[in-house]
């Protein structure tokens, strides 16, 4: 404290104030709650006050569902993205492959492993946003057709969880091939009888929606989540005239069918429990 400031009555006391740890708080974005960033670790990254589902991490999926995080079979741990198009704009594209590996430790925008929920076998894909706003490119494209094709073949349960600005324009044409390449790749394991959940987050938008992520059996959502194709700023352009309200958001998609059910976190795992048993998937093992 600066010396021109302290009392000098010797009947008030002056104490050095305690600064407050940086980091510590975060601030709902919906209804401007502080709240403690510990509190909200605990309640799983859900606002104690209006139920906001903040944006979490792959690994953070992982712990939420997974029996035990520490042990799966994790599917193209090596493919890593490489410059196809030496695209330099802003930013070189290697170089923004680079920052995001060393921000996120991971290899790109989707996490894909075979792991255990409530004792089921599933074949889960997990996006991050925090990768490059989760965009999709060959890498992510190669990641899922792997996924699926590995539970083609041992008949698993399929479940991707969606977090993604959509396709990588970095990549160009190479990006958009992975819509057709995800979407035959799952055709395939609808031909089989194969289950594909999927679990829309916020945001996912683009051509990730407009493939993989509205194509499961069973769509849900989380509360609020932003779902779309095209911005909204451009469709109301497109078809000049006001958008309803709420728009591309995951309650309006309820109600107008495009998703079947809106899932809170902390029912998450319990739901895909549920659902499994209902088509009739065997335990592997007990929780």
């Amino acid at each position: 404290m600066a010396e021109w400031f302290r009392r000098s009555t010797n009947k008030i006391t002056t104490i050095n104030k305690k600064d407050t740890a940086e980091g510590i708080w975060i601030k709902c974005p919906k209804c401007d709650q502080v709240i403690y960033k510990e509190e909200l670790r605990k309640k799983k990254y859900v606002c104690t006050v209006c139920s906001h589902h903040f944006r979490i991490t792959s690994q953070q999926y992982f712990n939420l569902l997974l029996d035990n995080p520490d042990n799966y079979l994790e599917i193209g741990k090596n493919i890593q993205s490489t410059d196809p198009l030496n695209f330099n704009a802003s930013k070189k594209y290697s170089d923004q492959i680079i920052l995001a590996k060393k921000k996120t430790g991971y290899n790109d925008a989707i996490r894909t492993v075979v792991g255990e929920i409530g004792g089921y076998k599933t074949a889960l894909g997990i996006m991050d946003f925090s990768f490059i706003g989760g965009s999709m490119g060959s890498v992510v494209g190669e990641k899922i057709y792997r996924l699926i094709n590995h539970a083609i073949e041992n008949n698993l349960p399929l479940l991707i969880i969606t977090a993604s600005g959509g396709a990588r324009m970095q990549e160009g044409s190479y990006s958009l091939m992975q819509m057709a390449k995800t979407s035959a790749k799952l055709a395939q394991l609808s031909n089989t009888g194969g289950l594909f959940v999927t679990l829309l987050t916020d945001p996912t938008t683009g051509g990730t929606t407009a493939s993989f992520a509205m194509l499961g059996d069973i769509i849900l959502a989380e509360p609020n989540a932003l779902i779309g194709f095209a911005g909204a700023r451009v469709i109301k352009q497109t078809i000049g005239q006001d958008l309803p309200e709420g728009f591309q958001r995951a309650e309006f998609l309820l109600e107008k069918g495009f998703v079947d059910n809106i899932v809170h976190r902390f029912d998450l795992k319990q739901t895909m429990i549920d659902i499994f048993k209902f088509f009739n998937y065997h335990p592997t093992s007990n929780s």
